[in-house]
């Protein structure tokens, strides 16, 4: 038997193993589905694709990179980046090795998880068994394909942005692009440099500048040379992220502010007054994801991309329908249509003591701390429920959880388990921080909010300070409450 199981090789599966392994917990198999490491940045390799939180914070506290390229890492390089720390640190993922299912023995107090292989890899399937399981794998994971009469029918070329097709000749092709979100804000302008392309667009977004740029040879030999250089930098970018949840959460002066700069820059890079006006939100700042471009706006204003303002409602063979009643004939479609965030594919296969995650979650995902659930022993969930951030990096909240689920196991060889009352009231206590922010009442649809309860169970409603705080206290009532029953 194992001490714990990791289901995810991306930044949280990184991020638990590092934490246990400090603990002094070193029996830990992280087992991943694909044939190589690297989560987010293994899937999107779209033109264009790139991190929205500059690179030096977008990275673990204990693996500083002082040779980013650019401001904001490119997926490419992030990817490597994932690829050199688990180098350094030891971590040998058994890669090609998808998680079938998991299911608590309450007569051993143990998980038993059922792993499948690959014929290809020489991989072959196996149940192991671990005294704990920490799922890291990802909320962004399966792509959302929108349900639209026609489309399964169109004959060329069709593909999410998170399946990339790189064998498409999109080259002089007409493409449309259905979405504007994050991905399709980065790959609009690349694509457009090449092929023809229409943009479907249901809701316009708010975007404020990237101010992105590359870092000169003598920088990255500067922050090589002098880590505290390197550290005062990441502690500014921290600062400067925490700053930002004032405009993004609904504090009314920051808001407003964060509102002007983005209709500035939207003035500055569109002139023609009928663009503009198509695409100015009509929700508050902050509702849906903050974009940052400085490439987007100037595609489309150029006539490089043909914007139609609304959904994209039937497909009849080659030719594409819009809400507004224009059609288009296109070669190729692309979907930047986001993912199954709110309901997590791997929920239907993790079974605790009496019900599966998808059924505890049926009302939309819920725990306590963000990371243990009542009802599932044992059981650590990283960037899960109210565990993601729109204003600062990501990476932050992993490092927090995965110390979190490392103190708990290192300091019990018990069964931990979750009181449902202390779940209960964190989750109301979420519930009260949300209600009045732009995320609950902003007067959009966002993919942060569960559409079956209309509850905020993708974000965190609140600072990285508040979460660390929460996370951060010894004992009480913010660990998870203790039954012991013997070590195994």
């Amino acid at each position: 038997m194992h001490d714990v199981v990791v289901v995810g090789a991306g930044f949280a599966g990184l991020a638990a193993t590092m934490a246990l392994r400090r603990a002094g917990i070193t029996d830990v198999v992280m087992i991943e589905r694909a044939s190589s490491l690297g989560g987010t940045w293994r899937d999107n390799t779209y033109p264009g694709v790139a991190c929205d939180i500059p690179s030096h914070l977008y990275a673990f506290d204990g693996h500083p990179n002082p040779d980013w390229s650019n401001v904001f890492g490119r997926g490419a390089e992030i990817r490597a980046y994932l690829e050199r720390v688990s180098a350094a640190e030891g971590i040998e993922p058994w890669l090609s090795t998808p998680m079938l299912g998991a299911e608590w023995d309450a007569a051993a107090d143990r998980w038993l998880v059922l792993t499948g292989g690959s014929p290809s890899s020489g991989t072959t399937g196996r149940q192991l068994e671990a005294r704990a399981l920490v799922l890291a794998c990802g909320r962004l994971t399966e792509p959302r394909i929108p349900d639209i009469p026609g489309l399964s029918s169109f004959s060329g070329p069709l593909f999410h942005s998170a399946r990339w097709d790189s064998a498409a000749d999109l080259d002089g092709a007409r493409v449309a692009v259905i979405g504007t979100g994050a991905s399709a804000v980065q790959l609009v302008p690349e694509l457009a440099k090449t092929a023809q392309v229409t943009l479907f667009q249901r809701t316009p977004a708010w975007i404020v500048p990237r101010d992105d740029r590359p870092y000169s040879p003598a920088e990255r030999a500067a922050f090589a040379a002098d880590p505290a250089r390197l550290r005062r930098l990441r502690d500014r970018l921290y600062s400067e992220g925490e700053a930002r949840f004032a405009s993004r959460s609904g504090d009314a002066d920051a808001a407003a502010a964060a509102r002007q700069i983005a209709l500035a820059h939207l003035r500055a890079q569109v002139p023609d007054p009928v663009l503009r006006r198509q695409l100015t939100p009509d929700y508050a700042f902050g509702c849906k994801r903050v974009l940052l471009s400085d490439t987007f706006y100037p595609a489309l204003a150029s006539g490089a991309v043909r914007l139609e303002p609304s959904e994209l409602t039937a497909v009849h063979g080659t030719t594409l329908t819009g809400g507004s009643g224009a059609r288009y004939d296109v070669d190729a479609i692309v979907l930047a249509t986001g993912f199954q965030s709110t309901q997590q594919p791997y929920a239907d296969l993790v079974r605790g003591e009496s019900e599966t995650l998808a059924e505890h979650w049926s009302g939309g995902m819920t725990a306590f701390a963000s990371t243990v659930v009542a009802g599932f022993p044992n059981l650590f969930v990283l960037d899960g429920p109210n565990a993601s951030l729109g204003h600062n990096s990501s990476v932050l909240m992993m490092e927090a959880q995965a110390a979190y689920a490392a103190r708990a196991l290192g300091a019990r060889r018990g069964v931990l388990r979750v009181d449902p009352a202390a779940e209960a009231a964190y989750t109301a206590e979420i519930d009260r921080a949300a209600a009045s922010t732009p995320w609950i009442s902003g007067g959009c649809d966002n993919w942060y909010v569960d559409e079956r309860s209309g509850r905020l169970t993708l974000l965190w409603p609140g600072t990285v300070d508040a979460f660390r705080a929460r996370l951060d206290t010894d004992g009480g009532e913010f660990l998870p409450v203790t039954i012991e029953r013997g070590a195994r």
